[in-house]
């Protein structure tokens, strides 16, 4: 593994517009990735494990729950902040980042929200310094982007709930201690209820032979008439717009780590055309090279005032679901075509694990699918601008 020699781009300045705090918790985020991540990474995606050892990492540098308050365990910091330790985290590699937000905005920030107090003093803590890990169960074998169509429901028996169905593509789920899970009630309202590793009938088989995300762990959840306590219920919102809700803010995580992806590649190509030699010249030095390389800084730093603009409208409370769907389809489609710009200036080079490239390109494969597919966005998008449904 070559050495992580990573500078982050900042054509136009954009520093200037962070904090001194954003700055020290991007740098403290960054150092853990180039000490911590980027030397077992690629033996990781390589061997389709997660890096379990990397969990008390993340807890120290804030990545879980870094917007929930300091009496709850997390950080207590604002949303720029949320976006840049993201952004750091998706530069070492998108699976490591989706167990974080999966753990920061799927299963904490669900609890903080929707939770009751003794909800949030029992779990929240415990998930912040990572003795707990969580997963979040909403899509389903046959409901993705669909997902009011979901079939899990749970029955009221009294003295508990009993809960039935299947959840699919869960990050986490295969060692997760509890899981937020989406399920209707008798009368067809969707809820969110807390499942506890250890309930008879819970189980998480893991999914192997993915091609993308190997490096970060996905399995199913499988409910066989579940008993959950009836004080594991999320009480305070119900309906779709409580699971949105919370897809929401990680969506907003998404559009600030497709950035450090794409940084990395550009980075690595960069470095790469200023190095390699044909024709007597640095191959950065021919017009076709350039070219890529212009467009690519181009496209981060659009990327990068995109997401630093929606971080101020969600620290002021503003940030609507559409605007937060354009950053997510925009930035992650930035990044996949990045990628796979910088593959060709590395040539064969490039789908080596000697460099991060091909990974990153694979694991984007992903991130442009998950939490909203790139086309489902597109039409959110068209639906706050036209003011018509397409999904009707």
């Amino acid at each position: 593994m070559k050495p992580d020699l990573f500078e982050s781009p900042d054509y136009y300045g954009i520093d200037d517009l962070l904090t001194e705090e954003h700055k020290l918790v991007r740098a403290a985020a960054r150092e853990w990735v180039k000490r911590a991540v980027s030397p077992i990474i690629e033996d990781a995606a390589q061997n389709a494990e997660f890096p379990k050892s990397i969990v008390s990492g993340l807890a120290e540098i804030g990545a879980f729950g870094p917007y929930i308050p300091e009496s709850y365990g997390g950080a207590g910091l604002d949303q720029i902040s949320y976006g840049l330790i993201m952004q750091e985290i998706e530069r070492g590699d998108s699976g490591v980042r989706s167990t974080a937000s999966v753990q920061s905005s799927l299963v904490m920030y669900p609890i903080y929200a929707y939770g009751t107090e003794e909800q949030r003093q029992k779990f929240l803590p415990k998930l912040a310094s990572g003795e707990f890990m969580g997963c979040f169960g909403l899509t389903e074998p046959d409901h993705g982007s669909n997902p009011g169509g979901m079939t899990t429901n749970y029955k009221d028996m009294g003295d508990h709930y009993l809960l039935n169905g299947a959840k699919m593509w869960i990050s986490n789920a295969p060692f997760a201690d509890i899981a937020i899970v989406w399920a209707k009630n008798e009368a067809g309202r969707i809820h969110g209820l807390i499942v506890e590793r250890g309930m008879e009938g819970f189980s998480t088989p893991e999914t192997h032979n993915k091609w993308s995300l190997r490096a970060s762990a996905t399995g199913e959840l499988i409910f066989d008439n579940v008993k959950v306590p009836k004080e594991n219920l999320l009480p305070n919102k119900s309906g779709l717009g409580a699971p949105l809700g919370c897809l929401d803010s990680a969506r907003y995580g998404i559009a600030w780590g497709a950035i450090g992806a794409a940084m990395d590649c550009y980075d690595t190509a960069l470095r790469y055309s200023q190095e390699r030699m044909q024709f007597d010249r640095p191959i950065g030095q021919f017009q076709l090279q350039q070219k890529k390389l212009a467009e690519m800084i181009t496209e981060i730093t659009k990327a990068q005032l995109l997401a630093w603009r929606l971080g101020v409208l969600k620290n002021e409370g503003r940030a609507t679901t559409a605007q937060i769907s354009m950053a997510k389809r925009n930035n992650v489609d930035m990044a996949i075509n990045i990628a796979r710009e910088a593959r060709q200036i590395l040539g064969g080079m490039g789908i080596t694990g000697e460099y991060p490239i091909m990974r990153h390109m694979m694991n984007l494969e992903s991130v442009i699918t998950y939490e909203g597919t790139h086309d489902i966005h597109l039409l959110i998008t068209g639906m706050d601008v036209t003011g018509l449904n397409a999904f009707k």
